[in-house]
């Protein structure tokens, strides 16, 4: 399976707690270990699901070093630097290339509602900062903004900016984006991982991942050599534990507790305003991970 500078399946990582919401690190070795082991070759850290909008900025850049001394070279490592403030993303940004991060994961700038020729510029003002390729993150049902076709088009003559994660949701959109521009697409949306891979994504930055990375990296598999129906059959395969961790409550809340389940991770700890899965939604996350996952 070839490459690209982000690898090709990506899981975008919790960030394990101890019960006192103090940050793991033995769990977050034990995870970047279990990733590893699972088929990704990439791992996104300071994502939504690594509850990046709680961890302090060293938090972040000793989360972005730790998983860079742990994987050492043997997954790529993508560095969430996203803020509605473009100074602070430009620092982080650089906070994080000197941590060891691979890339970057830029989100738009959410909650002040920039237009697009702010989103451009906040995006032009973060890939400027290092000399490392930049991922950008549409997810506008989080940020309120999203990037627009023609946003995107433009973007994609920066000389770093090279790549999309897309969790928009709208595909038309997504193929006139590919049909325009040689962008490498990402599936950022754990449902609609297949039909992305159908119109030309690379690759996925999942969720579920957490717990099926074997079988997203079979499905992206399948579509290189164009095996449609077995990626189909992945896909229909991992219905259950998408719904659970997806569906259930929040997918960071119910990552932790599927990793729990695993024996993973030893905590399930999330940080306020997030609180840990009540039990009927870990009895349903139990049945999906016995059906799906091979427990």
């Amino acid at each position: 399976m070839t490459t690209t500078p982000f690898g090709r399946v990506l899981t975008a990582m919790v960030t394990p707690m101890s019960a006192g919401g103090e940050i793991d690190d033995a769990g977050v070795d034990a995870l970047v270990e279990h990733l590893i082991d699972t088929g990704h070759d990439g791992i996104v850290v300071n994502g939504t699901t690594g509850e990046s909008s709680t961890l302090t900025d060293d938090e972040s850049i000793e989360m972005v070093r730790r998983v860079a001394e742990q994987s050492d070279g043997r997954a790529r490592v993508v560095a969430g630097c996203g803020s509605n403030d473009t100074a602070h993303a430009v620092a982080m940004a650089g906070r994080a290339a000197d941590a060891g991060a691979d890339a970057l994961l830029v989100v738009s700038p959410y909650y002040n509602k920039p237009t697009q020729a702010g989103v451009i510029a906040h995006c032009r003002a973060v890939a400027d900062a290092t000399d490392l390729p930049v991922m950008l993150y549409d997810i506008p049902a989080r940020t309120g903004i999203p990037f627009a076709t023609d946003t995107l088009i433009t973007l994609a003559e920066h000389p770093r900016i090279v790549a999309v994660k897309d969790a928009k949701g709208d595909l038309w959109a997504t193929t006139q984006v590919l049909a325009e521009t040689d962008l490498l697409l990402f599936s950022g949306e754990d449902a609609l991982t297949l039909p992305l891979l159908a119109i030309g994504a690379v690759g996925t930055v999942s969720v579920v991942g957490h717990v099926a990375g074997a079988r997203y990296a079979a499905m992206v598999a399948a579509v290189d050599r164009g095996d449609l129906a077995e990626a189909r059959a992945i896909h229909e395969a991992l219905v259950p534990v998408v719904e659970a961790l997806m569906n259930t409550s929040q997918g960071a809340i119910m990552a932790k507790a599927a990793l729990v389940e695993l024996g993973i991770i030893e905590s399930a700890a999330v940080r306020l305003p997030l609180v840990e899965s009540p039990p009927e939604h870990l009895e349903k996350l139990r049945t999906a991970l016995v059906t799906v996952a091979g427990r």
